[in-house]
C-alpha cells in the first residue's frame, strides 16, 4: 500500500484491539497525554485463550481518571449527581427565592459540591503538574474553576466542573457502547459444545476441544468450531459469516464453520481448527483490529490537539495580562474572568472524542451489512477510489463451474475423461472440482497418479499410469510446444485443453454463472462515476463476453497472476486510486498492491482475506458500492462534527475575549457541542446503505 498508515498482515500476537471495552481507568481523553504522545500504543496482555491477544491503543491517556461507564450504572456517578443536585438547589434558592447564603456558608456549600464533581480532575491535574505536563484538559479545567472561585464566582466554578464531568461521562458511555456494539455483531461464539469422548458425550468449553475430535450439534444450535461434516447431510444458516441467512446444504466431507446455525437434524462434525483459529475468531479479530488503525483525519486531529491546547492556554494568559498595558480602565478580575472563559472553551474534546466515535460507527455500519473494514483509514481511502478493478471468477461470477461439452480425438471417451478427472482431482481449483464431479460416475479410483505439478496460471501436469498428462489452458500447451487446433481460441466458454504424452487429445468446455447482483453493482459503480475494469486468467473471448453482459468498461483476459499485478501497477502509475476486488490465493499480490484491497467472500481464500483491507462477507458485488457509501457517510459525519466544533469554539473564544460570553455560556457551548457531535456520530450505525 502507498499509505503508511495501512499496516499489512499483522500477526494475531501483535493485534491491536479497541473493541473490547477497556476499564474506565484506561479510557481515552482528549487532551491528557501521560508522558507519551497522543498516538502512543500502550500494550495490555491478555490470555491467549481468548482466541486472540489484545493490545489497547490509547490515543490519549487517561491516567486513572474515571467517569465510570454505562455498565456501572448511574449509581457509580453518585458524587457527580449529588454535586449537580447541590448546584441546582443553590441556583433555585438564589434566582427563584432570592435567598443567598452569606459568606463563608456559600463558599463551603459550593466548595463541597466542587470537590464531589472535581476530585478526580484535581488529583490528575496535580499528578501531571508534578511531571511538568500542564497542557492537558485536567490542568486547564482546574485552573479555570479555581480561578472562578478566586474571584467569587462560586456557582460558575462548580457549573464548569459539573458539566465538564457530565460531558466526559457521556463520552465514556458513547465510546464504550460503540466498541461493544461492533464486537457484539460478531462475537456469537457458543460458550459450550458437545464432544464425543470415550464412548460418551460431554459438554465442554470449545477452547478445550482438540483437533480431530468429533462434536455434536443439535438442531437450532450454533457450530462452535470449524470442521468437516461427518453426517450424511445437514443444512446451516451462515448469516454470521456471510450476512446471508438462506440455508446452505452440506454433505459428508464438506467444511462447516464456527458461527453457522444447524437448521434441522442432529449433526456430527470432525474438528479441523482449534477455537482460537476458527474462521469466526479470525473475522472477529479483523473487526477488533479495525479501530486501532487510524484514519488521516484522526491522526490530524490528534496532532492538532497537541498544538491547539497550548496556543489557547497562552492566548488566555495574554487576554488577562496584555490589556494592562493598553486599557486605561483595566480591572484585573474582569480580564481574569475573560481568560477563564478562554480556558474552558479550549478543550478540544468534541473533536478528539467524536471523530474516533464516528469511525467506530462507520466500522459498525459496515459490519451490520456484511462488510469488514480492517481499519478506519480504509473508510477514508474508499471515498478516494476512482477505479474498481475486479477479478472475474468468484467475484463477478459464482465460481461454480459445470461441464458443458467433452470433445476428444481418442476413440475411448471414457478413458479420456478418467485421465483428466484423475489429474484434476489433485487440485482444489473450481474448474478442477467441476471436472472431478462430472466424471464421478466414470472415474477409476485405481488409477495411479504421481508427480503432480500445479503450474500457476497454466494448469496441471502429472503422470497417470505411466502417461504424462497435461490439463489446463492453451498457454500450458504452448509452454510445452504442443500444437492444437487454432479454432479453440474462438470458443466462448472456458476450456480445459488436454495433452497426453506430448500430443493434443481434446478439450472440455466449462461454463460459470454470473452473480445475480453483478449487473446492478456495475451500474451503481458507474452512477458514482467510477471506472470499472475486469481482470481474468480466463481467455479474452470469455472476459469480453462477461464484460459486455455486465457493462464493464474494460476487460483483460489471458492474465497470469503477475500480469494482473502489472495491469494494476500501470493504472496506479497513471494516477488512479485503485480498489481491487478478488477472492483467490492468486489475487493476494494484487490485493496487496491496490490502494484498497477487497476480499470477496468471508469463506473465500485465507490468503486473500489476510491480505485485504476490506472483506465482503456475503460474496455480493453490490456490497462493494455499499462499502464506498459507508466511507462517504462516515466522512460526511466526521467533517460535520469538525465544522460544528470549530465554528462554535472560535465564536465563543471571540465573545469571551470581548467580555460578552460568560463561564456559563462557555461550559454549555463546550459540553453542548461535544454531546451534539457524539449524538451525530452515534447515528451512523443506524443508517442504511
Amino acid at each position: 500500500m502507498q499509505d503508511p498508515t495501512k499496516p499489512k498482515n499483522i500477526s494475531s500476537k501483535n493485534r491491536l484491539s479497541l473493541i473490547r471495552p477497556v476499564p474506565a481507568s484506561h479510557h481515552d481523553h482528549c487532551c491528557g497525554h501521560d508522558t507519551h504522545d497522543h498516538n502512543h500504543t500502550k500494550e495490555h496482555s491478555h490470555s491467549a485463550e481468548d482466541g486472540h491477544s489484545h493490545d489497547h491503543d490509547h490515543d490519549h491517556s487517561h491516567d486513572g481518571h474515571s467517569h465510570g461507564n454505562d455498565s456501572a450504572g448511574w449509581l457509580s456517578q453518585w458524587p457527580l449527581l449529588l454535586s449537580l443536585a447541590v448546584l441546582v438547589g443553590m441556583l433555585v434558592l438564589e434566582y427563584g427565592f432570592t435567598i443567598k447564603p452569606p459568606f463563608p456558608v456559600d463558599l463551603i456549600i459550593f466548595g463541597v459540591a466542587y470537590l464531589l464533581a472535581g476530585y478526580n480532575v484535581l488529583s490528575l491535574a496535580f499528578r501531571k503538574l508534578k511531571r511538568l505536563d500542564i497542557f492537558n484538559e485536567f490542568f486547564l479545567m482546574s485552573i479555570a474553576t479555581l480561578g472562578a472561585f478566586s474571584i467569587g464566582s462560586y456557582s460558575e466554578g462548580v457549573a464548569v466542573m459539573v458539566f465538564y464531568s457530565i460531558g466526559e461521562w457521556f463520552q465514556d458511555v458513547a465510546v464504550s457502547r460503540a466498541k461493544r456494539s461492533i464486537k457484539a455483531l460478531l462475537d456469537i461464539r457458543p460458550d459450550e459444545v458437545t464432544v464425543f469422548r470415550n464412548g460418551q458425550t460431554l459438554v465442554v468449553n470449545p477452547k478445550d476441544v482438540q483437533l480431530n475430535e468429533t462434536i455434536q450439534v443439535k438442531a437450532g444450535e450454533k457450530v462452535a468450531l470449524d470442521g468437516e461434516l461427518l453426517s450424511e447431510q445437514a443444512s446451516f444458516n451462515t448469516a454470521a459469516l456471510t450476512g446471508e441467512s438462506k440455508p446452505d446444504a452440506k454433505r459428508t466431507g464438506e467444511k462447516v464453520f464456527a458461527g453457522m446455525i444447524n437448521l434441522n437434524t442432529v449433526s456430527e462434525i470432525k474438528v479441523t481448527s482449534l477455537f482460537k483459529d476458527s474462521k469466526l475468531s479470525r473475522i472477529l479479530e479483523m473487526v477488533q483490529d479495525a479501530t486501532a488503525r487510524k484514519s488521516q483525519t484522526q491522526l490530524f486531529i490528534s496532532r492538532f490537539a497537541k498544538v491547539y491546547t497550548p496556543i489557547v492556554f497562552f492566548l488566555a494568559l495574554a487576554v488577562c495580562l496584555i490589556p494592562y498595558f493598553f486599557v486605561d480602565t483595566y480591572v484585573f478580575t474582569d480580564w481574569l474572568y475573560r481568560s477563564l472563559v478562554f480556558l474552558v472553551i479550549s478543550c478540544p474534546c468534541a473533536l478528539v472524542v467524536s471523530i474516533p466515535l464516528g469511525y467506530f460507527g462507520g466500522i459498525g455500519l459496515g459490519s451490520r451489512n456484511g462488510i469488514l473494514f480492517k481499519g478506519s483509514n480504509y473508510l477514508d481511502v474508499m471515498t478516494q477510489v476512482t477505479s474498481i478493478v475486479m477479478d472475474k471468477t468468484g467475484t463477478l461470477t459464482h465460481g461454480v463451474f459445470k461441464v458443458q461439452q467433452v470433445v476428444t480425438d481418442q476413440s475411448d471417451k471414457t478413458e479420456f475423461i478418467q485421465l483428466v478427472a484423475a489429474l484434476e482431482s489433485q487440485s482444489t481449483h473450481p474448474i478442477a472440482k467441476a471436472i472431478a464431479e462430472y466424471a464421478e460416475s466414470q472415474s477409476d479410483q485405481n488409477l495411479k497418479v504421481e508427480r503432480v505439478e500445479e503450474i500457476s496460471g497454466h494448469g496441471l501436469k502429472g503422470i497417470i499410469e505411466g502417461k504424462e498428462v497435461l490439463a489446463g489452458n492453451t498457454k500450458l500447451l504452448k509452454k510445452y510446444n504442443i500444437t492444437y487446433p487454432e479454432d479453440l481460441h474462438s470458443l466462448v466458454d472456458t476450456i480445459v485443453v488436454v495433452a497426453v504424452n506430448g500430443n493434443y487429445t481434446g478439450y472440455i468446455t466449462i461454463a460459470d454463472q454470473i452473480k445475480e447482483d453483478a449487473a446492478q453493482a456495475i451500474k451503481a459503480m458507474h452512477a458514482l462515476g467510477l471506472e470499472t475494469i475486469m481482470l481474468s486468467g480466463d481467455k479474452q473471448t470469455v472476459a469480453d463476453a462477461v464484460a459486455r453482459q455486465l457493462g464493464i468498461d474494460q476487460a483483460y483476459g489471458d492474465l497470469l497472476p503477475e500480469g494482473k499485478v502489472e495491469k494494476v501497477q500501470a493504472l496506479k502509475n497513471a494516477g488512479k486510486q485503485i480498489a481491487f476486488v478478488g477472492d483467490g490465493v492468486n489475487d493476494a499480490p494484487v490485493i496487496a498492491l491496490a490502494d484498497v484491497g477487497i476480499a470477496m467472500g468471508g469463506l473465500g481464500s485465507d490468503a486473500a482475506i489476510e491480505t485485504a483491507d476490506v472483506v465482503i462477507q456475503n460474496d455480493q458485488p453490490s456490497r462493494i458500492v455499499s462499502a464506498i457509501k459507508a466511507g462517504k457517510l462516515t466522512k460526511r459525519i466526521v467533517w460535520q462534527n469538525i465544522s460544528l466544533a470549530m465554528i462554535v469554539k472560535v465564536g465563543v473564544l471571540i465573545l469571551g475575549a470581548g467580555g460578552v460570553a460568560n463561564l456559563w455560556e462557555a461550559v454549555i457551548a463546550d459540553v453542548g457541542v461535544a454531546l451534539l457531535a457524539i449524538l451525530n456520530a452515534v447515528r451512523i450505525q443506524q443508517m442504511k446503505l
